[in-house]
């Protein structure tokens, strides 16, 4: 009002009156000057005030009275236009306050005096309301003489004064109460004592109220008292008034001014004394009334109930339900109740049509709802009004689908039969017109035939009636169909909206408040549990109120909500309403799962259910009736019978999508509507964001999707999700394109719906897990016994879940993987690697994710992880093994080096493919045990080595494929170089853990039990190692026993140094003579059937085509690394106690092998003893160390571990001597071995080499193709053991052992060799060459010649058998040994490719004998053994054979030699024979020797025809070199020779000396051929020792005189000879030889004349003399022969006659005496 009391404002004011004044003077100048006279002074009036008084307008409203006096006179004239002046003037005035309250009571006065006179109703009406409003100064009387004017206007037959009447009463009540309200904002603050009002005071009693108030309570009162038609007690002059109007009056107030009613009793006490028992009396007609009984039977009109009038009064019952519930419960309970039964069918539509309006304006008051459910429905003996409530809208609606509309009788609805009339009779396949027909459909319900249209009415959430509004209707209106239940529909949605959002906020601060743990409020606990167990503070009881309230509210209405929303879901055609169902029932599902309320959420969650799936369809999980029963039931997806949807049944929906039913029996197709898809939608929905409330529900849930997902053919991809995919089987599953589209989004949010897991509580996740699992296990069963698809629904969801709940695993995994194996294991191959799938996936991201504390930190949890790949293990299907090793290689590559103590289960994994399992497993499984050996060997705990080498070992023996086996034989030496390396770090480290396990085991109290014990660990590590190798040395397959066995011993020799000096006694017995035995068996039994082809295109090459070969070759390289470790492992071993023992197996194992029948094997036997045999021996003890001689270790007798304590080892590199040494001195004094032990070692070799040699070189007694018979090699190796062996045994060596080495040499020597190898061994035969047997044999004699001649005195005893040895061999030159009953061939005649035995060239090997005997017998000829035993004789005696064979020997060289060496030999040992001619040792020796001689130089053999004449004069000359050694070495010494001997000579220089003739010869050679030199030189020696100059011994006289005489004789003999041929030939010549030999003696008789005559005469015998002087006559017969050559010769050896024709005299005498 600021703009009023501006200067300008108020001027204006004045102006105006003035002109007002001035108007009304005018306007009355002549009808009524009393008026005119009145204005002019209120003129001068208003002059005088504005002139005198600067608060003007204050000045006015004093004087008010005054100034408006002119004005009501001009009223009273009751002239139209004065009137209105006036009226307007007046008006003028209020409005600008200047109108006490005497002048407002004038005012007034004269409005009721016009009123009474019906002039200008509608400006009164105006001023009255000018007048209240404005200001505050009408009060009591003159108050309700205003509002009573105004109620008598509204009363007149005007319609619009009517109409502005009502609207001016309206606006003068609120103005009543609205001074009411503002005065109490003014006393607000002056609080004073409120009077107490006891309850029953009377309602005149109003003292104590203000002048407002009290204004109020008269004007409410009254309006009371006029709707019930009584007399009013203040609006005095009131003369009628309708009940209409007077409720809407209250209805206003009500509504408007609650606050007066709460805060005043007096108000409080009108509201319940008076109000209400006239709302319920008011009812009654209502009440009482029957539609369709007769209304005779009443006769008052009122009993029929009215609409208006009805209507208003539930108008005002909405109101006071609202805003006084507080003040008026049981008064509302009586309401309530009425309001429910005004829904009842017998009730006319318009009445069941507002009370629907009414109870509509309840349910969207949430906390209302909530009083009535606390004053009520909790309360004992109380009427369960909310209860009622939605269970009457429930009946209300289901009576909608079964009563005809519009009250006609005659359609009694049957299902299905819609011919009613009006638009209800729409066909039934009206739903499908949508599709084709281009009909656009309403949104409406249909059930059972019942059409019924949804109108829209109201905005959600509030509630805008519209039969409750129709105030100018007096007749009921007609209803549209559909209203009321589209009304009664929006009630349940509001209900549902907003008790869940007031519960669920109301949740939201408890929560918050207590800080308690979520699960309080979510829990399924009953809140009545816990409630004991917390403490019981303010916020716990406020809460436990609470929680009852919102569990009472919701087990009060949910049966009726639910039957009510499942029936207009089924009935519902129209997408948005059917969302709004869904809607609803979903947030009560996820309400009553809030709180716990288990029945009820399934209850709402199967209706859902059922509205996804098909009509019918047979899911057992659904099928409960009621839900009591549905908490224990046992849930099933087998859908038994599936009842087939033909299009023109009852569904009006567009069916999208055509599939298989999941059930056991296929049953042909079900089809899925649109709603269906939205139900599934919901239900997806639900679970997405409410999973943590579903608990046990979660079951129904997924058996749901579970099918749905199935007729709609989902299939799961990677990760879990489900992808659109084919159908299997059956008729495809046919989907429209509608729902085409719809199904990626479908997918995904299921996918999401997993997703969001991880948000649940440990407690809902594990419902979910749990629901999942018991899901499977149905779709495993039905998968059972058939290869149909089978649902992957539920496995696809478990990993899903596993995996987006990697954070908590822990919680879940047992559940998880434990059912996941299960159906790894299952028949069904699509569910199984499904199973895997999941498993796989799951462990692998288990790893990868980053967990809190890190895997690294938590070996628990990483166990946990690995462990379902290790019970993979046990599952059969290779399928499934197959992903458990790829699932193992990815982890290798992305995880390994992070395993830790994961290493014994993935290794495990590896270890646990059987050889059964096909090759492609194995090959898998080979992969990641390569990525492990090459890449993860160092980050692995060292414990799990061993499990490496066990793992590596048993790829090794798997034999599907031969690579793998050998490649694993690569890794295990990778594995011990590793070892090497790294010894140090590994051996502390597994020390460590020897510590804690021993203490652990001690705490048990049992023993430490682990192979190999008690060496130490890292020993044992590489024992293991060791013995793996072992077991892969005898596999089948030869290729890998080869790579096996040098794989080991190339280990034991590279890396052996690292092991404790004790474990070698384990490596010596338990690995390597473990294998030896093994192996031996193995080659010995080993099968000699001829292998074709070596699998698939390998050829085999001979030498390996037997089973029996190939094992030879392993026994080959056993043997062999066996003894390379004795050999350098010798100082390691020989202190170990029972090295004797075991040097004694070696032996044995070397001697089975050497004797084995196979060439291979044998020779590389005495190869590895060869080997063995060149060892250095042990340190002696001069070098030692000086430590006390140390006691042994014990070591048992049986192959046992060795007891004694460990050595504590340095790790050493190197192998030098000194280091070696050093190793023994850390902690255990070394074992002394001492000489003796020693020589037992080297005889133990001996006995070996000779049961070797004469086991291998002893004859067989029977022979045929097959026999063995050793091979030149193997000979020459055996014999060349022998000098390295004897350098140690030769001190002991005695002559058994030399006769036992003689025997085998020979023996060897005489072995012979098979055609096919001849060409290889023997050399052409006309080659002198030696085999290297038979050079081996002799370096054999050699040594040990050699040996005895720098050996003692007692070892030259010897001499004599080393002589017959080689001698026996020189024999072998004209005669070869035989080799048993064998026949050999000459080699000439061996054809190679017969398998015939051929004989050895043996003359080169005799030939060089010979030789050595010829060395030999130089060096030794003096020994007494020698000169004792005869040997020179043994010599002659064995020469003497190929001297007399001469051109029979079977090589020409024999004989020559035999020559040369007999000269060399008789050159030294004649001398000998001499000095012991005394002695009689040589006695024997002279006939020998003259035989010799005789048997050479008169061989009986005929020289070859081919010999040429050099060779022939060759020939001759070494006959003459016999002859001069005659000469100059036996002759001379005649004396010491026996006479027999030299006679012997005589005669066959004798021999000699005369041409012996030999016919062959051409007469060309007869001068060569005659062996003159020959002759001559045997002539000569005669003559030289018969006129012998000095004749120092009677001997040697009578050398001479039997050598003349023998010479003389043979002459004289020729000569007759001679002549008598001659005589007889007459003129033929003579042969050539004769004459030469003629010309010869003639020559011969000459020569010795001469000798004579030199000689001095003493020393000529007469005899002598006597025997020449007799040739003469002889000679002078010659005289007559032809030949000039014999003439000449003649004459020579007549001419010395001469000197006999003058003997000297004394000669005469001498010759007479």
């Amino acid at each position: 009002m600021s703009g009023t009391n501006s200067p300008e404002a108020v001027k204006k004011l004045l102006e105006n009156m003035q002109s007002d004044l001035r108007a009304l003077s005018l306007e009355c100048k002549k009808k009524f000057p009393p008026v005119k006279e009145a204005a002019e002074s209120g003129i001068i009036k208003v002059k005088t005030i504005a002139a005198r008084n600067t608060e003007i307008l204050a000045a006015l409203k004093e004087n008010s009275s005054e100034v408006v006096q002119p004005f009501l006179m001009g009223c009273g004239t009751k002239e139209p236009k004065i009137t209105q002046l006036c009226l307007a003037a007046i008006q003028r005035l209020m409005s600008h306050e200047v109108v006490s309250e005497t002048a407002a009571g004038n005012i007034i006065n004269m409005l009721w005096q016009l009123m009474e006179n019906s002039l200008e109703e509608l400006k009164l009406l105006q001023t009255v309301l000018v007048l209240l409003t404005t200001n505050t100064v009408v009060h009591d009387e003159a108050l309700s003489k205003a509002i009573v004017l105004c109620f008598r206007l509204h009363f007149t037959k005007d319609n619009i004064t009517n109409n502005t009447a009502a609207a001016t009463v309206r606006q003068v009540v609120t103005v009543v109460f609205e001074r009411m309200v503002a005065e109490d904002e003014r006393h607000r603050d002056i609080i004073e004592q409120p009077v107490l009002v006891q309850g029953n005071s009377n309602r005149r009693c109003v003292s104590t109220l203000k002048p407002c108030a009290k204004d109020a309570y008269m004007l409410f009162q009254d309006l009371c008292q006029l709707v019930n038609a009584d007399a009013p007690y203040w609006l005095v002059g009131m003369t009628e008034m309708t009940r209409t109007f007077g409720l809407e009056l209250l209805e206003s107030v009500l509504n408007d001014f609650p606050q007066v009613f709460l805060q005043h009793q007096e108000f409080s006490f009108l509201l319940k004394e008076r109000v209400c028992p006239l709302v319920i009396k008011l009812f009654s007609p209502n009440i009482k009334f029957r539609q369709g009984s007769s209304s005779s039977s009443s006769p008052a009109p009122v009993e029929k109930p009215y609409f208006p009038i009805c209507m208003r009064l539930l108008r005002v019952v909405s109101v006071l339900i609202k805003q006084f519930y507080s003040l008026l419960v049981t008064e509302c309970e009586i309401f309530l109740s009425l309001l429910v039964k005004f829904l009842d069918a017998d009730k006319p539509q318009w009445l069941r049509a507002v009370a629907v309006e009414s109870i509509h304006r309840l349910c969207v008051q949430p906390q209302l709802l909530r009083s009535f459910c606390q004053s009520y429905d909790m309360k004992q003996h109380s009427t369960k009004v909310f209860r009622d409530i939605v269970n009457a809208l429930g009946s209300f609606i289901q009576s909608l689908f079964l009563v005809p509309p519009t009250g006609n009788p005659a359609t009694t609805n049957q299902a299905g039969n819609n011919n009613s009339g009006g638009p209800v009779s729409t066909p039934a396949n009206s739903g499908m017109l949508g599709i084709g027909g281009g009909v656009t459909l309403l949104p409406a319900f249909e059930y059972r035939g019942t059409w019924i249209p949804i109108l829209t009415i109201t905005v959600q959430g509030s509630a805008k009636a519209t039969y409750l509004e129709m105030l100018d209707k007096v007749e009921p209106p007609t209803i549209p169909e559909g209203y009321a239940m589209s009304v009664a529909f929006h009630c349940l949605l509001d209900l549902v909206r907003g008790i869940t959002s007031m519960i669920e906020g109301e949740l939201g601060e408890v929560e918050t408040e207590c800080q308690t743990t979520t699960e309080a409020a979510s829990s399924p606990t009953q809140s009545s549990e816990r409630q004991e167990s917390q403490s019981t503070s303010d916020q716990m009881d406020k809460e436990i109120v609470s929680r009852a309230v919102w569990e009472e509210m919701v087990n009060a209405c949910w049966c009726g909500l639910l039957a009510a929303l499942s029936l207009l879901l089924d009935a519902s055609t129209d997408e948005a309403a059917t969302e709004n169902i869904l809607k609803a029932e979903l947030t009560m599902a996820a309400l009553c799962g809030r709180l716990g309320l288990v029945t009820s959420r399934d209850a709402f969650i199967t209706a859902i259910c059922k509205g996804s799936l098909p009509p019918h369809y047979a899911l057992t999980v659904l099928n409960t009736t009621t839900a009591a029963t549905l908490s224990n039931k046992s849930y099933s997806i087998q859908g038994q019978s599936v009842m087939m949807i033909s299009p023109s049944s009852e569904s009006h929906q567009q069916v999208v999508a055509v599939g298989q039913p999941l059930a056991v029996q296929p049953q042909g197709t079900v089809m899925l509507t649109s709603k269906n898809i939205q139900c599934m939608r919901t239900l997806l929905n639900l679970a997405h964001c409410h999973g943590a409330v579903l608990g046990t529900s979660w079951q129904l849930v997924l058996a749901t999707l579970q099918h749905l997902v199935w007729i709609l053919g989902l299939k799961p991809s990677s990760g879990g999700a489900l992808k659109p995919g084919r159908a299997v089987e059956g008729p495809s599953t046919v989907l429209t394109t509608a729902v085409m589209t719809d199904l990626p989004v479908i997918s995904n949010i299921l996918s999401r719906l997993f997703e969001s897991s991880q948000y649940l509580d440990d407690v809902s996740l594990h419902h979910l897990i749990n629901a999942l699992c018991s899901l499977s296990l149905e779709a495993m069963d039905m998968a059972y016994g058939n290869n149909k698809e089978p649902s992957l629904f539920a496995v696809a969801k478990l990993l899903e879940t596993g995996l987006v709940n990697m954070h908590r695993i822990e919680i879940l995994w047992r559940p998880l993987t434990g059912h996941l194996l299960e159906v790894c294991q299952h028949p069904n191959s699509r569910m199984r690697e499904w199973g895997a799938e999941a498993l796989t996936s799951l462990i692998k991201a288990g790893l990868t994710f980053s967990h809190d504390p890190p895997l690294s930190q938590n070996q628990r949890l990483q166990l946990l992880l690995l462990n379902p790949l290790k019970e993979m293990s046990s599952i059969n299907h290779p399928d499934i093994r197959l992903k458990q090793l790829e699932c193992v290689l990815q982890i290798l590559q992305s995880q390994g080096d992070s395993l830790g103590p994961g290493w014994p289960l993935v290794l495990g994994v590896m270890g646990a493919i059987r050889n059964d399992q096909g090759e492609s497993l194995i090959r898998t499984a080979f992969q990641c045990l390569q990525l492990v050996v090459t890449d993860f060997l160092p980050t692995m705990p060292c414990t799990c080595l061993q499990i490496v080498v066990d793992v590596a070992g048993s790829f090794g023996l798997h034999n599907q494929e031969l690579n793998i086996s050998l490649t694993s034989i690569g890794l295990l030496w990778n594995i011990s170089d590793y070892f090497f390396q790294r010894g140090e770090t590994i051996e502390k480290e597994l020390n460590k853990e020897e510590a804690a396990q021993q203490k652990q085991a001690e705490e048990k109290g049992v023993v430490l039990n682990r192979p190999f014990h008690p060496a130490p660990p890292f020993d044992c590590l590489w024992l293991c190692l060791y013995a793996k190798l072992g077991e892969l040395c005898v596999d089948p397959r030869p290729a890998v026993r080869k790579s096996a066995g040098q794989t080991l011993f190339s280990t034991i020799g590279a890396h052996g140094t690292l092991l404790q000096h004790s474990t070698w006694h384990t490596v010596i017995w338990k690995v390597l003579f473990h294998l030896l035995d093994r192996v031996r068996e193995s080659s010995t039994t080993a099968d000699k059937e001829k292998i074709e082809s070596g699998g698939g295109n390998i050829l085999i090459h001979h030498s390996r085509d037997t089973a029996e070969k190939q094992w030879a070759e392993t026994w080959v390289l056993t043997l062999a690394g066996v003894a390379r470790i004795f050999n350098t492992r010798r100082y390691l071993l020989q202190p170990l106690g029972d090295f004797s023992r075991a040097w004694d197996v070696l032996l044995d194992h070397i001697q089975s092998a050497a004797l084995s029948k196979n060439n291979e094997v044998s020779l590389a036997a005495l190869k590895s003893f060869q080997e063995i045999l060149q060892i250095v021996s042990p340190v002696r003890d001069s070098d030692k160390p000086e430590t006390p001689p140390a006691v042994n270790v014990p070591v048992p007798v049986l192959l046992g571990s060795i007891s004694g304590p460990g050595l504590n080892r340095p790790f050493v590199r190197t192998d030098s001597i000194g280091e070696k040494l050093g190793r023994y001195n850390s902690s255990e004094p070394p074992i002394v071995t001492d000489e003796l032990e020693d020589l037992n070692l080297w005889w133990a070799a001996w006995n070996t080499w000779y049961r070797i040699g004469s086991e291998s070189t002893k004859p067989p007694v029977t022979f045929d193709k097959l026999t063995f018979i050793p091979s030149q090699p193997f000979l020459t190796a055996l014999t060349q053991i022998f000098p390295a062996l004897y350098q140690h045994i030769k001190a002991g060596f005695s002559m058994g052992d030399l006769q036992k080495l003689g025997v085998t040499l020979h023996s060897a020597v005489s072995v012979p060799i098979s055609s096919d190898a001849s060409p290889f061994i023997l050399p052409s035969y006309t080659e002198a060459v030696l085999t290297s047997l038979q050079e081996a044999v002799l370096t054999a004699l050699d040594v040990l010649q050699k040996a005895i001649c720098v050996g003692p005195e007692n070892m030259q005893i010897m001499y004599p058998a080393i002589f017959d040895q080689l001698l026996a061999f020189v024999e072998f030159s004209c005669k070869p040994p035989q080799y048993g009953q064998l026949e050999t061939k000459h080699i000439a005649n061996a054809k190679y490719n017969q398998a015939e035995w051929v004989a050895l060239n043996y003359v080169p090997f005799a030939e060089r004998s010979l030789e050595v005997v010829v060395d030999l017998y130089q060096k030794t000829a003096c020994h007494k053994a020698v000169v004792n035993e005869k040997v020179l004789q043994n010599i002659i005696k064995t020469l003497r054979v190929p001297l007399s064979l001469k051109y029979s020997c079977p090589s020409e060289s024999t004989w020559k030699l035999a020559v040369s060496s007999l000269l060399k030999v008789l050159s030294i040992g004649l001398p000998v024979a001499r000095q012991h001619a005394s002695s009689g040792k040589f006695d024997s020796m002279w006939p020998e020797l003259a035989n010799t001689f005789e048997d050479f130089l008169f061989t009986k053999s005929i020289p070859p025809d081919n010999l040429s004449i050099q060779e022939f004069q060759r020939n001759e000359s070494i006959d003459v070199e016999v002859v001069q050694l005659i000469s100059t070495e036996i002759l001379p010494y005649a004396n010491f020779i026996p006479k027999e001997f030299v006679g012997q000579i005589m005669t066959m220089l004798n021999k000699g000396s005369i041409h012996s003739q030999s016919s062959s010869f051409t007469e060309a050679e007869i001068d060569i051929r005659l062996r003159e030199e020959f002759s001559k030189m045997c002539f000569e020696t005669l003559l030289q020792f018969s006129f012998s100059n000095k004749v120092t011994t009677p001997q040697e006289g009578y050398i001479s005189r039997m050598a003349l005489s023998v010479l003389l004789k043979r002459s004289q003999d020729v000569l007759h000879r001679y002549i008598e041929d001659e005589r007889l030939s007459g003129k033929c010549p003579l042969p050539r030889q004769q004459v030469t030999e003629i010309i010869f003696v003639l020559k011969a008789v000459s020569t010795l004349i001469d000798s004579l005559k030199k000689t001095q005469p003493e020393n000529v015998d007469g005899n002598t003399w006597a025997q020449v002087i007799a040739l003469y006559p002889t000679l002078v017969e010659c005289i007559t022969c032809s030949s000039a050559e014999v003439c000449s010769a003649l004459k020579e050896a007549l001419v010395p006659f001469k000197d006999f024709m003058q003997p000297p005299a004394s000669k005469v005498q001498n010759g007479e005496s």
